[in-house]
């Protein structure tokens, strides 16, 4: 694995339905980008921003398992939970996603792995929300910053191997 330049991840809003899609590239292998997303003590050490620490409760990776994490931010808890509703080895990940600080916000999110060669991998994530005002809260909530601090901690997890 080679060291690269600071990469941002891609956020966009479709302006037809209520999703958003990231994309992001990794110079790791991608079962090495799916083990990070699948093994509860690596995707705690990498998922959100540098100033949350993540305790996994739950974490049953597997088509049909659910999940659960806290993420504790200047002494305050943060809940989600959801359900793994599709896992392929290597290749895909359909989840539920739930904040129980408003837990009638479900939405549907697809990852989406691809080997781009030469040891590298394409992240496409995309996240199905109810409604425009739910998407829209989603971006304004600082998620930006989230999403690409985690993806640099998972830069770093994946260099160390």
């Amino acid at each position: 694995m080679t060291s690269t330049a600071r990469r941002e991840a891609r956020i966009t809003a479709d302006p037809d339905v209520p999703l958003i899609r990231i994309v992001r590239e990794f110079d790791a292998p991608r079962e090495s980008v799916f083990r990070a997303h699948t093994e509860p003590e690596l995707v705690a050490q990498w998922m959100g921003p540098r100033s949350v620490e993540n305790r996994i409760d739950r974490w049953d990776c597997r088509t049909g398992g659910s999940w659960r994490y806290v993420s504790v931010h200047e002494g305050q808890e943060y809940g989600f939970y959801g359900s793994f509703h599709e896992v392929r080895p290597n290749e895909l990940i359909v989840q539920t996603f739930t904040f129980e600080g408003m837990p009638d916000g479900v939405a549907l999110e697809r990852l989406v792995l691809e080997d781009i060669g030469g040891g590298r991998t394409r992240l496409t994530a995309t996240s199905l929300v109810d409604s425009f005002e739910g998407r829209d809260a989603f971006l304004a909530s600082g998620m930006e910053v989230g999403v690409n601090e985690g993806y640099e901690k998972l830069d770093e997890l994946l260099a160390r191997g």
